[in-house]
């Protein structure tokens, strides 16, 4: 009887140790974010494809790396996947937009701000139900989103999820936008600590973003 008390006695001392330690690690994956799941969504339009015969709106709207060519803010995006490890979403439009013809570009997106269109999006918009933080990145256009940015906004429930707005400009910052997001998404947590970065700078500007996401506590 007594060496039955002693196992007995035993059992609960290893089950007591077991959840302890099960315990531990549960904390310890919540303490360091491991169990959140983070997604980048992003919008970007570079202005041409072939890295020798770029126009100067081109080259403004674009980076080249190991001969291809990026849209800017689809670099940023690139850099935030490499450097923490989550999924990546792109926004693609139905109707393409004409990048043959700068002027007409930006009169066209003029254009549909002025309606407040809401372009559709080509590719099935992703399930953001299974996402912690969201990464959204945009240029700048016309000191707004872009309007193929509000459809997604119209179609995604983003309520309890953190947002941190990303995105490259050409002198204008983010002109209001984490402002105008923090509107559409009441009920997300609209971070103020996102990025903004001038087409003059995206270039060179991996070490700037990478220290960003260190700061922000994402860099895997």
């Amino acid at each position: 009887m007594k060496n039955f008390n002693n196992k007995r006695g035993l059992m609960k001392k290893i089950i007591f140790l077991i959840t302890i330690f099960l315990l531990g690690i549960t904390l310890t994956v919540t303490a360091f974010g491991v169990d959140k799941k983070t997604l980048i969504v992003y919008f970007s339009l570079p202005e041409g494809s072939d890295p020798n015969n770029l126009s100067i709106e081109g080259e403004n709207s674009t980076v080249v790396i190991d001969g291809k060519v990026l849209g800017n803010t689809e670099y940023m995006a690139k850099i935030i996947q490499e450097n923490t490890g989550a999924d990546i979403y792109r926004i693609v439009p139905k109707i393409p937009y004409d990048i043959s013809n700068h002027r007409n570009l930006t009169n066209f997106a003029k254009e549909e701000q002025k309606n407040n269109a809401r372009p559709e999006i080509a590719n099935k918009i992703i399930d953001v139900s299974q996402y912690d933080t969201l990464f959204i990145g945009y240029p700048i256009w016309w000191a707004d989103l872009p309007m193929i940015l509000y459809t997604f906004f119209d179609n995604v429930d983003l309520s309890g999820k953190t947002i941190i707005p990303f995105g490259t400009h050409g002198g204008s910052g983010f002109a209001g936008t984490v402002e105008t997001i923090k509107k559409l998404e009441s009920k997300a947590k609209v971070s103020d600590n996102g990025r903004i970065i001038s087409r003059n700078a995206i270039a060179n500007s991996e070490k700037n973003i990478i220290n960003w996401l260190e700061n922000l506590g994402y860099k895997k």
